[in-house]
């Protein structure tokens, strides 16, 4: 599992749903480091080294197509990357065996997020009239420490809160979340340095996740044209839900006979979520008039 062609598989794969959905590189990523057996700390250390060099790319490209906003993106990347610093540090000084029922539980919440995000419409924007400065500064502390604490974050709870504010266009939110998200990535990996050191940092695992993900970008550029944005989004966060559920379980001690039954109950709410997602993109083509998918809105 740990060969650089396998991580750089799971880099791609990772970049792909980012790039369909506009968050969850992270959350993805970390969660399949942590199924493969890393240590929580080394995980979230390698994704972020890895977001140094995707987050750049996706920035820059963002920048030349006017998708940014530079007063956002400084009103909440500085106070991000403070966040993504104590949460690194954090999360670093914990010992294994208490950091991965913390990150689980962070990803199984981001997990259960996109499967209701993705399952309900989402709210147009029309106009662009950028959050102030006292709704920002505390929005990216709070995002940056998730991020850094569950191995990702910063997308699924910037990007939304963005758009749900009403004060800008979701390309712009995508762009200006994507570019500061370097900042994020930046500060989360200077604070493993401080708590874990370099020698700690596989290096190879690093490689392997850029590569992927940088190899992905152009193809989720044109796959978000096709793929059907709320049935991947559902899909995605119930994977999340039950990878970590079972994190969770074995943390906690769970009864084997108890096991099968939760399980069950979280395939049966995915499966519902699936088909109430079906049902929504069908309505939305009809609203719309079109056979076409929809689009990524976030």
């Amino acid at each position: 599992m740990r060969s650089i062609v396998t991580i750089a598989l799971v880099g791609l794969g990772a970049q792909l749903v980012d790039g369909t959905l506009g968050m969850a590189y992270g959350v993805t990523s970390t969660t399949l480091l942590l199924t493969a057996g890393y240590a929580p700390a080394v995980a979230s250390a390698s994704v972020h080294l890895a977001e140094i060099g995707t987050t750049l790319a996706s920035g820059a490209a963002h920048w030349r197509f006017g998708n940014v906003n530079w007063r956002v993106v400084r009103a909440i990347g500085i106070p991000g990357a403070a966040g993504a610093f104590a949460g690194a540090t954090f999360l670093s000084s914990l010992s294994t065996a208490a950091a991965a029922p913390w990150m689980a539980g962070v990803l199984l919440a981001l997990g259960v997020y996109l499967l209701v995000r993705f399952a309900s419409a989402v709210p147009p924007v029309r106009r662009e009239v950028p959050p102030r400065r006292r709704f920002l500064v505390p929005l990216g502390v709070f995002a940056g420490f998730v991020d850094a604490t569950g191995g990702g974050g910063w997308g699924p709870v910037a990007t939304p809160t963005l758009i749900s504010s009403g004060g800008m266009t979701p390309r712009r939110v995508i762009g200006t979340v994507d570019t500061s998200e370097f900042l994020v990535a930046v500060a989360a990996s200077a604070g493993f340095f401080l708590g874990m050191g370099l020698h700690e940092v596989p290096w190879t695992t690093v490689l392997g996740l850029l590569a992927g993900g940088l190899a992905a970008a152009p193809l989720a550029a044109y796959l978000v044209r096709h793929l059907p944005t709320r049935l991947l989004g559902v899909a995605v966060g119930g994977v999340i839900i039950l990878t970590n559920s079972r994190t969770l379980l074995n943390a906690f001690d769970v009864a084997n006979g108890v096991r099968p039954a939760v399980y069950v109950t979280i395939a049966a709410v995915w499966l519902a979520f699936l088909a109430g997602a079906v049902q929504g993109m069908r309505s939305d083509r009809r609203a719309a008039g079109t056979p076409e998918p929809e689009r990524a809105a976030a």
